[in-house]
């Protein structure tokens, strides 16, 4: 049986093609688990402890890492860095050691400075899973992301992706651009200048700054939220100047001569970035993104654990 090239999920970057597409492939096969009438759950990782460190406050990741994981009957501990010896003083490293003690054997961590992931790769034997590391990589969300994108189209190769919104701050960009070029789509990022990294276009990617123009060449829209919390200067007037000029809406769309795709990572600040008619619309399948990504996790966990075995 395949198996994935590398221990840890610490970013897309570190995938191979053939790894992106096990894991879709897998979570085919959860996928058809969660859609049972009865007993959602495998007995894959009963063996397995799973702490879910989170560093950042969060909800869709979390739930979904900790779903995915009683689906595949593993036993878990959750962590939140705000109720926890963190606020005392105590260190990554020694935080995690800590934890390890316990017997865990996986390590789910969102943490706010990038590389983070990487650092403690470097430092423990248990399989780490980057569940979003500052400004740099998300790679679950962006496999669930293309797990969406080819259950909408069939296929990757070949589509036109546009990620419109905040890329300067965002992880979930980063990951979805490496993700969409190595199965074979045709990318770009549209926004303000001061929201688009000068590098961006050495990634081999489009860079688009009309909105309209972005959606006509595209067959998906990934919508992005601006990410006030990461700003440390503001990089564009007012929201509602950024709504009125970057905001996807019904209007938009009805002057396209073609249907498309709208996604969404989550969560949504309606209005600003996206209208509620249109995340709501048929045009829509950011629910449809919150269901595969249990399952794309189950893959993910279920395929690290058989490095570990």
């Amino acid at each position: 049986m395949s198996q994935l090239s590398v221990r840890h999920l610490l970013g897309i970057k570190n995938l191979t093609v053939q790894d992106i597409e096990l894991i879709l492939e897998t979570a085919d096969k959860f996928k058809e688990v969660l859609n049972r009438p009865t007993i959602k759950k495998v007995p894959s990782l009963r063996d397995l402890t799973i702490a879910n460190v989170f560093f950042e406050n969060s909800t869709r990741t979390r739930l979904s890492f900790e779903l995915a994981e009683k689906r595949l009957s593993a036993d878990i501990i959750n962590f939140a860095a705000s109720n926890s010896s963190v606020k005392k003083g105590e260190t990554l490293l020694d935080t995690v050691n800590n934890i390890l003690a316990m017997k865990v054997d996986m390590i789910v961590m969102r943490h706010s400075s990038p590389g983070s992931p990487h650092f403690l790769a470097k430092h423990i034997k248990a399989n780490i899973v980057n569940a979003g590391d500052g400004t740099h990589e998300h790679p679950t969300q962006a496999l669930l992301d293309a797990y969406s994108i080819r259950e909408k189209h069939g296929e990757i190769a070949g589509k036109k992706v546009v990620i419109i919104g905040d890329i300067a701050h965002s992880r979930v960009a980063l990951s979805n651009i490496f993700a969409l070029k190595k199965l074979g789509a045709e990318v770009a990022v549209c926004g303000p200048k001061t929201l688009i990294p000068k590098y961006i276009e050495s990634l081999g990617i489009r860079v688009e700054h009309d909105v309209f123009k972005a959606l006509q060449w595209c067959d998906v829209a990934n919508v992005l939220r601006i990410q006030l919390e990461r700003q440390h200067s503001r990089d564009f007037p007012s929201l509602r100047e950024y709504a009125l000029y970057f905001g996807v809406n019904k209007s938009l769309l009805d002057r396209l001569d073609k249907k498309i795709t709208i996604m969404h990572p989550g969560p949504i600040n309606r209005g600003v970035e996206i209208t509620s008619e249109i995340a709501d619309s048929e045009h829509s399948i950011i629910l449809n993104q919150v269901e595969n990504g249990v399952a794309v996790r189950m893959a993910v966990l279920y395929l690290l654990a058989e490095q570990t075995a």
